[in-house]
């Protein structure tokens, strides 16, 4: 969409009455203000931007925007504002958003758009529906500028109400189906309620959470319910922001892309041959007719068959009117300028590709919650968007603790060890698309470890730690995490990876989702992949199950029921090109060589036993897992 045309207006010319009769907009949300979370969605949909107060200038003019006072006085109410808005629009339409709406959609400015031209209208408003109730959202418009003095003499007249100079111009209404994305913020509970920086109010206790499973037990949880804990207790963020369309690969979509064109675009031919109208076809004699004209993909013919004729067409290439068939030219023959097609060689409508076959205008061609890949980026570009409204990159702290651990490049001293955890976790986290914070090395100190978990608290959205959640004597960790939070503890049935810390904890009006993992390095990789991967890309708002495959196991795999094993392998194809799996050797949590020559990881779920040679087992891929 061309944003040259249009400039935005942030309305901010009232005291919120219900939050104490304070300046809304200046309310702390999210680490800024309402109103700058308003103006970092409304910018880029946009040419300029302005805001509209009375009150507190110059703390709006801080935002780097014109700061324009109602014109008509003794009345603080939108029309005001919206009246200010229109007489010193330098473009052909104003949009108007709340300052009090910090989560108003990316779209709103091409939807808006989009349906006051169709409709041929003055002014375009957007609505909702909630309860099957249609909610129209008027303080959410765009208008034409060239209607300032309508509205200007219905104020004057002393009109008041939003929609009483609708009967004056035409208005058109334009469906949302996110209601939540005009919701509106009017008191403190809500404030805080909704604050991306803050646990909502309502977010679960683990406790309610874990109360809902009927046999809860932290020192033997299976698999399955620890995940379903993590799962039910972990929210996606909200905050979002729009990309150029080269930067949205492997981020996660925030809203429904809708596609603006119809594609194609035409009734075009599916492949290189003839365009024909399908009655002249015969099913039992050959059909002869005169070739009138050549159709280039891209290039406009003005051709109209009539009985008896047909059109040269490459692929691509719009169908002339009339045709409704394409014969492949490979199946005929030309002479003089007389193409020839055998009795039965192709159907009426055969080869033709309809307009709006792949997507109709309107309609969604991406849905929200979608994580970006090459092929959406052809898909986007197919359809000439060239910004995306995706979710903010994720933050992630992580950090390993053991006075035993060393960082590459300092001296191993007996009875040390390099740390490798958190080079594998700063690879998985990568792969994820999140924004990683490396701390290093903690020591096995509790004011060391409090200070680490409340950084990390006050910096970032997610938290995860490798080693210190068992049972140790210099294991502070659990105890701080317990002290900082919401954190359970727990001894999962599965091998490797038994221990694992979860929960939210909180530093200085900030939390973050904690994840802390074993110190063994196969161990970290399965605790990651099975547990914090899947956690992580829900708050990113993100739905990505593990992909595992089904393979024939080479040889006999011992194992008893009552817990969940992950064992490393090497996945291949046996010689009836059946794809097979054999387990890499010793499995002992501490051989991060195994994993490093492992291609994937045979599962082995709670309720089986033994593997027989030949018998088909769960498979998660390596390659290309995120």
């Amino acid at each position: 969409m061309n944003t040259a045309s249009i400039s935005g207006l942030v309305l901010a010319g009232g005291l919120g009455t219900r939050m104490g009769k304070v300046d809304k907009g200046l309310q702390p949300f999210g680490g800024s203000t309402m109103v700058a979370h308003v103006l970092e969605r409304l910018r880029p949909q946009v040419a300029s931007v302005a805001i509209n107060a009375n009150q507190n200038l110059d703390t709006y003019g801080a935002f780097g925007v014109p700061v324009w006072p109602d014109d008509t006085p003794g009345f603080a109410g939108p029309l005001a504002g919206l009246e200010a808005g229109l007489r010193r629009c330098a473009t052909p339409y104003l949009l108007v958003v709340p300052c009090d709406s910090p989560f108003l959609p990316l779209d709103l400015a091409a939807r808006l758009l989009q349906g006051l031209q169709a409709a041929g209208a003055d002014l375009a408003l957007a609505v909702t529906e909630e309860n099957g109730l249609r909610q129209p959202h008027p303080v959410f418009c765009l208008v034409k500028a060239d209607k300032a003095e309508v509205l200007s003499n219905y104020l004057a007249a002393g009109g008041r109400r939003m929609d009483g100079w609708y009967p004056q111009i035409k208005v058109a209404e334009v469906l949302f189906e996110d209601a939540a994305a005009f919701r509106n913020i009017n008191t403190r509970d809500e404030l805080q309620s909704l604050d991306p920086a803050r646990p909502p109010a309502s977010a679960p206790r683990l406790a309610d959470v874990t109360s809902c499973l009927s046999s809860y037990d932290p020192e033997a949880l299976p698999v399955r319910d620890a995940q379903k804990i993590i799962r039910d207790f972990v929210a996606p963020l909200r905050s979002t922001e729009q990309v150029a369309l080269r930067a949205a690969l492997g981020r996660v979509l925030a809203l429904d892309v809708i596609s603006p064109i119809n594609v194609p675009a035409h009734d075009n031919s599916a492949m290189d041959g003839y365009a024909l109208r399908g009655e002249d076809l015969s099913a039992d004699a050959p059909v002869r007719l005169r070739v009138i004209d050549t159709v280039y993909a891209g290039r406009n013919s003005n051709a109209v068959p009539g009985r008896g004729e047909c059109v040269r067409i490459m692929t691509g290439g719009v169908m002339p009117p009339g045709c409704d068939s394409v014969v492949p030219q490979e199946f005929v023959s030309e002479t003089d300028g007389i193409m020839t097609i055998a009795p039965g060689t192709i159907r009426p409508g055969d080869n033709r590709r309809f307009a709006g076959e792949d997507l109709k205008a309107g309609s969604a061609a991406l849905r929200r919650g979608k994580l970006i890949r090459p092929a959406d980026l052809g898909l986007l570009a197919s359809l000439g968007v060239a910004e995306v409204p995706v979710q903010r990159r994720l933050r992630v702290a992580f950090f390993s603790t053991g006075d035993e651990l060393r960082s590459i490049g300092q001296p191993l001293d007996e009875g040390c060890v390099y740390d490798s955890n958190r080079y594998t976790i700063y690879g998985m986290l990568t792969r994820l698309g999140c924004d990683i914070i490396d701390m290093g090395v903690v020591r096995d100190d509790p004011q060391a470890l409090e200070a680490a978990l409340r950084e990390a608290c006050e910096n970032a959205d997610a938290i995860i730690t490798s080693g210190g959640v068992s049972v140790g004597a210099a294991d502070y960790t659990k105890q701080i995490m317990a002290r900082l939070g919401d954190v359970s503890f727990w001894k999962i049935g599965m091998r490797p990876g038994r221990p694992l810390a979860f929960g939210r904890i909180q530093s200085k009006g900030h939390s973050a989702f904690l994840f802390g993992l074993p110190g063994n390095p196969v161990a970290v990789m399965v605790s990651f992949y099975f547990f914090a991967r899947e956690a992580l890309l829900r708050m990113m708002g993100a739905e990505a199950p593990l992909p595992l495959v089904k393979a024939r196991s080479v040889a006999a795999i011992r194992k008893k029921p009552g817990r969940t094993e992950y064992q490393r392998g090497v996945l291949s194809h046996g010689a009836d090109g059946l794809p097979e799996v054999k387990i890499t050797g010793s499995q002992g949590s501490g051989i991060l060589r195994s994993m490093s020559e492992a291609n994937c990881m045979v599962v082995l779920h709670d309720e089986q036993g033994g593997v027989q040679a030949g018998e088909m087992v769960d498979v998660l891929l390596f390659e290309g897992l995120v």
